[in-house]
């Protein structure tokens, strides 16, 4: 079947949304290279026993949530406060240049995992100020019937970065070496720094629109989100979820000592989840408003994410891993998008940057605390257990929310305001 743009992607229509979906697709895929070589990297200076390679994994993901804790309301509260565009510019920017800062370390040889870890917090910092501004601009970007359909596709590039960057990653690390990874992720970000500089036509924004800087506006942003129950109800189960059920920072750990797949195999168990949520995302792009009944779709992916979490901990040979979590991965993208969908349509405009920011501490704070208890489960229990065991609590959780929230059992798909 031929790729029908107006029927599979219509929000590419749209110039500035093009400009930075494109951009977006060079520099996520450089970051998603940088993700998987920082944990293989502390992986190599952690030591040789199980124990030490997952208490030293176990704070990458502790160093993350930190950063996201302290900086994640700020960054919603800037987002609704200045020029959204202007923003991503200066954390774009900042990105880069501690990509570079860990080329150097590379380079140098440097075996102290410290710096590591600092350099993560601060890319960190910067995202969760990105975070939000880039969210926040996307009604920008594109009219509000075409929603789901621009999410659909940042999902999209999200995924296929997610695929295509740790598979270059094994590669790239085994013939050239970490600090290549490390200088591409750098150069990378000029295609989304390019691609705001592009930009034109963009809506104005009065002061009466925007937000200040202040507590006060931090507090509304968070009273807002707790008192819609469709928001808090799915960022909980976001929050859950991934807790629960990350797996990420232990597959160091199954490439070196359970699979005994080395740099190239770990480089595609690390993109196994991504293949999956790819090929969900390419039937999402135009099922997406297709979809009637949003809130239980929502509440079975991710239960169908933890069972394939438990499969991932059961498995014993590189196919069944790969296997499962590549069907984890299609179960992740339709939880995304609906998740998205459901907190732009019941979010005004003045407060989108805020509650990104807020989504941000459960969205990403989720899986970086879940690396931590992972981390710490695996070392005094084993890998395996610590999989299978948060992929039970995943399920468990999901089951108790439907249960307290009827609103997201209920949830059904808007019919289109006509004026959008």
């Amino acid at each position: 079947m031929a790729f029908d743009l107006e029927h599979h992607a219509p929000a590419l229509r749209h110039r500035n949304f093009r400009l930075l979906w494109f951009g977006q697709a060079v520099s996520m895929t450089g970051s998603m290279m940088q993700n998987a070589a920082v944990l293989w990297h502390v992986s190599l200076l952690a030591g040789d026993s199980l124990k030490e390679k997952a208490s030293a994994l176990a704070l990458v993901g502790l160093v993350k949530f930190a950063a996201i804790a302290v900086f994640a309301l700020l960054g919603g509260v800037i987002a609704d406060a200045f020029d959204r565009r202007k923003l991503m510019l200066v954390t774009q920017s900042a990105m880069a240049l501690f990509a570079l800062a860990l080329a150097w370390l590379s380079w140098r040889g440097v075996d102290a995992v410290w710096p590591i870890y600092a350099l993560t917090a601060l890319t960190s910092a910067a995202g969760v100020i990105d975070g939000p501004a880039r969210h926040a601009l996307l009604p920008s970007l594109v009219p509000a019937h075409l929603f789901a359909n621009a999410i659909t596709l940042n999902t999209i590039v999200f995924h296929v970065a997610f695929v295509g960057g740790p598979a270059l990653t094994g590669p790239v690390m085994q013939y050239l070496g970490l600090e290549w990874v490390y200088l591409v992720n750098a150069l990378s970000f000029g295609a989304v720094i390019v691609a705001l500089a592009a930009m034109r036509d963009l809506p104005a924004t009065t002061k009466h629109e925007r937000g200040e800087v202040s507590l006060a506006a931090a507090w509304e942003g968070i009273r807002f989100v707790f008192r819609v129950d469709l928001i808090r109800s799915s960022m909980l189960l976001d929050f859950f979820a991934t807790f629960f059920a990350s797996a990420k920072a232990l597959l160091p750990i199954y490439a070196q000592d359970i699979l005994k797949v080395g740099e190239s195999g770990y480089g595609w168990l690390y993109s196994a989840e991504a293949v999956g949520a790819l090929i969900g995302a390419l039937f999402l792009a135009r099922g997406a408003e297709r979809i009637q009944c949003r809130g239980p779709w929502l509440l079975v992916a991710v239960g169908v994410y933890g069972l394939a979490t438990i499969g991932f901990g059961l498995a014993t040979s590189f196919a069944g891993a790969f296997a499962a979590l590549a069907v984890g991965g299609i179960a992740d993208s339709v939880s995304i998008v609906l998740r998205n969908v459901i907190r732009q349509e019941e979010t005004p405009d003045r407060l989108r940057g805020r509650m990104t920011s807020v989504n941000m501490i459960f969205f990403m704070g989720g899986p970086q605390l879940g690396e931590y208890e992972a981390g710490v489960v695996a070392a005094y229990f084993g890998a395996a257990t610590s999989v299978i065991s948060g992929g039970v609590a995943c399920i468990a959780a999901t089951a108790w929310l439907a249960w307290k929230t009827p609103a997201l059992v209920a949830y059904r798909k808007r019919p289109r305001d006509p004026s959008g």
